[in-house]
């Protein structure tokens, strides 16, 4: 059952509005008309619906995954300006149902009493500026539940936005959340995974690694663990399965944020824009790694397609934000950038490759701290291709233009910001270089 969803729909009003941004709507209802502040943290869940899919196609679209095949489409293979043009369907919906996220969940913050709620709703926030971060930059900072059209919109530095809101959210709710991952609600090990996440994005990589190996650590006597078998961490029967930490939940009985072709039709071929949506360099790498079990789960070269989020119930697949094999390489690479030893290294990638049918990797052969780097960078692709991760691990690592086979500005590293913000804010919100 998707908890989240139970009352939502009569709280939706409270960050309803016309204009993209949704940061200063009209119509808000005064916080001192709620005592129950569970419904607005439901909104706050719920509006994170709209950047799952958007996120999935930045990940493994614009990488070396998957391709568009119909134009405008393939602008996410070409990197210049053509991209704006997918801001109605893609960027669009993400950057305003972030910002739903936030105006609901900044109400919490201020307004509820209840520990519980402001931790999820801090957790809520610092995840959804992280995602906009990642994708646009610098952005503008809302920390208000009731925001003036005389606050300032100007985007703000992205080292700013990690450093005053992204990281104090997920350290609060750390303090203030429970480690039991219950009913797809964020948990502390939720959000110390995604702050370990946060600090291997900005490179400090020992934060990284004392908030991660925190999650490994804490994992078993919180009921988290890797599954078996690949097979039963996706699919709508297997939905906040024990190694899943932190899922976005979707429910084909709720109306989405997100109005276009869900991530598991595009990833599995189902819309026209990309019929065989499969890149013929993933298959590449996938044939490098002869006998692994996660091959016939994520790519399906006679559909030239993935399988790995079945047609089958495709309405309700949640979107997985964090699950514990990707913990354990974003670790092992922390602990790799430190500079550890490969073997102790290379030891933590076993229990995932052990699943996948693969033998252990040898030390005294990935010798170096970069041959180490790119087997986990290898291995992270096989192991989270289709879960919008590929995208962000080669701009955080500085593999773009090596994995892509061509040299890319970096300017292109990041998205288009909707160019109905711009001019909405008569250009106090500035477009990225590029676009």
């Amino acid at each position: 059952m998707k908890l989240l969803y139970i009352i939502l729909g009569s709280f939706l009003f409270l960050t309803a509005c016309d204009n993209d941004l949704e940061q200063f709507p009209s119509n808000v209802a005064s916080s001192d008309s709620l005592t129950d502040y569970d419904g607005v943290l439901n909104a706050a869940y719920f509006y994170q619906h709209a950047s799952a899919t958007p996120l999935a196609v930045m990940g493994d679209f614009r990488a070396d995954n998957a391709i568009m095949i119909e134009e405008p489409y393939p602008s996410f293979d070409r990197f210049n300006s053509d991209l704006v043009v997918m801001q109605d369907q893609f960027f669009g919906p993400f950057y305003t149902g972030l910002y739903k996220s936030i105006l609901s969940a900044n109400n919490v913050i201020e307004n509820s009493t209840d520990a519980s709620e402001v931790g999820q709703a801090k957790f809520l926030r610092g995840l959804a500026y992280f995602k906009l971060v990642k994708v646009f930059g610098d952005v503008t900072v809302n920390l208000s539940a009731t925001p003036s059209v005389s606050d300032d919109l100007t985007r703000q530095a992205a080292s700013d936005v990690y450093n005053n809101v992204i990281i104090p959210d997920l350290q609060d709710a750390i303090t203030m959340l429970g480690t039991q991952v219950s009913n797809g609600r964020a948990s502390k090990y939720g959000a110390q995974g995604m702050l370990g996440k946060v600090f291997m994005q900005i490179g400090d990589y020992a934060n990284a690694a004392i908030n991660l190996q925190a999650v490994i650590n804490g994992a078993g006597d919180a009921g988290i663990s890797l599954q078996a078998d690949f097979k039963n961490v996706f699919g709508v029967d297997n939905d906040l399965n024990s190694e899943v930490i932190y899922a976005t939940q979707i429910s084909s009985s709720i109306v989405d944020e997100y109005g276009f072709s869900e991530f598991w039709s595009w990833s599995g071929g189902l819309d026209t824009k990309s019929l065989m949506p499969l890149d013929a360099d993933l298959i590449t790498a996938f044939d490098a790694s002869p006998g692994d079990l996660r091959r016939d789960l994520t790519i399906d070269v006679d559909l030239m397609a993935s399988p790995k989020f079945p047609q089958t119930g495709g309405p309700d697949h949640d979107w997985i934000e964090l699950r514990l094999a990707d913990v354990i390489l974003l670790y092992a690479e922390a602990l790799n950038e430190n500079g550890a030893a490969s073997a102790s290294v290379l030891s933590l990638l076993d229990p995932i490759r052990t699943r996948a049918g693969l033998a252990n990797l040898d030390a005294n052969v990935l010798i170096s701290q970069a041959a180490v780097r790119q087997a986990i960078q290898d291995e992270r692709r096989l192991e989270l291709a289709f879960e919008g991760q590929r995208w962000f691990d080669l701009v955080r690592t500085g593999a773009v233009s090596a994995e892509m086979g061509e040299t890319i500005d970096s300017k292109y590293h990041i998205f288009p910001i909707p160019e109905s913000e711009v001019l909405a804010s008569l250009g106090v919100i500035t477009q990225n270089e590029g676009y």
